[in-house]
């Protein structure tokens, strides 16, 4: 299903159903000489998203943040291709996916070596008409029909023994149908064992208060209940 090009300080894995031509499509020139950029998002840096022939992508190239990012913004300690930020989060992807966990599809990753240091893209699945929790929060209550689905996508997701080390508000999504979907696998891997979840979702509550405080977003305590009730029982 994979292909894997290697060579002199390079790597790159991609889906060949899902683009053919991965020379030049880490480079955000490339798809705006092609007319295929259809917007942007601000983070750490700008992530593009792009039109490929059967599906939307978002292309980001991997920053450091923090202090240490004012320094050494975009580069990392290279210990191996696989365990190359790009490469793990693509694999991980793929591994939700595998057990029914709705986060976007891996499409491609690159890793370019120069030294003991290595820069990283990936590009994967833009969730087409999709709102992440944060800007929908602004503009109404959710559902406990919502909550509900919320709590079963991050036990499915902790079912599937991974730890999302970053699980907030943002990256969380609800589509035009209501399908909840998780993004953002950066720094996040598999894991043995049950305490790690309970501080995934101590994280993710911490959100909801946070975007409260900072955004007078519609939430309360009780639709906390409703996710966590069906978390349990999921």
């Amino acid at each position: 299903m994979f292909n894997i090009i290697q060579s002199q300080g390079a790597y790159t894995i991609y889906n060949e159903k899902l683009i053919d031509d991965v020379s030049e499509c880490f480079e955000p020139q490339y798809w705006q000489n092609k007319a295929k950029v259809i917007g942007s998002a601000q983070g750490r840096g700008t992530t593009w998203f792009v039109e490929l022939d059967s599906i939307q992508a978002a292309l980001r190239h991997y920053r450091r943040g923090g202090l240490f990012g004012k320094i050494v913004s975009d580069s990392y300690f290279f210990t191996g291709y696989q365990k190359a930020r790009s490469i793990a989060e693509f694999h991980l992807l793929n591994h939700l996916q595998g057990q029914g966990v709705n986060v976007p599809t891996p499409i491609a990753a690159n890793v370019k070596r120069c030294g003991f240091l290595y820069q990283a893209d990936i590009l994967s699945e833009k969730i087409p008409d999709a709102t992440d929790l944060v800007d929908l929060l602004q503009q109404r209550k959710l559902t406990k029909h919502e909550y509900l689905n919320i709590g079963k996508e991050i036990k499915k997701l902790h079912q599937a023994q991974v730890n999302h080390t970053d699980l907030n508000i943002h990256n969380i999504l609800l589509d035009k149908n209501g399908r909840v979907w998780i993004i953002d696998f950066d720094k996040c891997y598999q894991q043995v064992g049950e305490d790690w979840k309970e501080v995934n979702l101590q994280r993710l509550l911490r959100s909801f208060r946070k975007e409260l405080k900072k955004r007078s977003i519609n939430w309360n305590e009780a639709d906390w209940q409703s996710l966590i009730l069906s978390y349990k029982h999921f």
